[in-house]
């Protein structure tokens, strides 16, 4: 297994399955920071040139968004994910870093039994479909602040998100990636614990530093409410 490497200067080769609002502004945030990214949607490549014109990524099938990646960030509907093509981290780098960005919103991908009726965090459903391990992040975070709002590492004002996953050298790469990126980062801890930074909770779009998030995670309740209760 060879070490990632992450941190100023470093160009990583990032997969980015999905490209809605998430997902596209991830791939212009990282190819302006010089990283090397593949794009992938449902829909196919050829969706994707003005996205590709605009940033300099490399439509791909979602087939091939991995293939070599050192990170994939997973950035689709939660139903969408058993469709994912079987086998899609394959030809990826050893250690690869998964990013998990998604949200259950029963609303839109039905009912969930393992989720509702089991208590399963969205965040290790979504692994055991995948067949990897993934860190959860992004999925509280407003798609625009990723464009918008990222500060150098000592600005008073610079926002810090939550990052929970098991995997603690993947969670290192992501932390390093996302501090890179123009954000601090709290361990919200494995992804047992990830249910603190879901829909509903307190740090749920939480425009804050490191201290208030540290305590939004604190005061979360495993317990779903209102409309992500199903």
């Amino acid at each position: 297994m060879h070490q990632i490497r992450i941190g100023e200067g470093s160009v990583m080769k990032i997969g980015i399955i999905g490209a809605g609002n998430i997902g596209g502004n991830l791939t212009r945030r990282l190819t302006a920071l010089g990283h090397e990214v593949s794009v992938a949607n449902s829909r196919g490549p050829q969706t994707l040139t003005d996205l590709a014109e605009e940033t300099g990524a490399t439509p791909v099938p979602v087939e091939e968004a991995a293939r070599g990646a050192e990170v994939v960030v997973v950035t689709v509907p939660l139903k969408a994910v058993p469709d994912l093509p079987k086998g899609f981290l394959d030809g990826a780098a050893d250690g690869v870093a998964v990013i998990d960005t998604g949200n259950y919103y029963p609303a839109r991908d039905g009912r969930i039994a393992a989720i509702l009726d089991e208590g399963r965090t969205e965040s290790r459903w979504t692994a055991e479909h995948i067949g990897h391990t993934v860190i959860k992040a992004f999925n509280g975070t407003y798609a625009q602040d990723i464009l918008d709002r990222h500060r150098p590492a000592d600005a008073p004002d610079r926002l810090a998100l939550p990052v929970a996953g098991d995997d603690e050298a993947a969670k290192r790469v992501v932390r390093a990636l996302i501090e890179d990126l123009g954000f601090d980062t709290v361990d919200a801890g494995g992804l047992d614990d990830s249910w603190r930074q879901q829909p509903g909770t307190p740090v749920y779009g939480l425009r804050e530093g490191v201290a208030e998030v540290t305590k939004a995670l604190a005061e979360a309740s495993p317990e779903r409410t209102g409309d992500f209760k199903g």
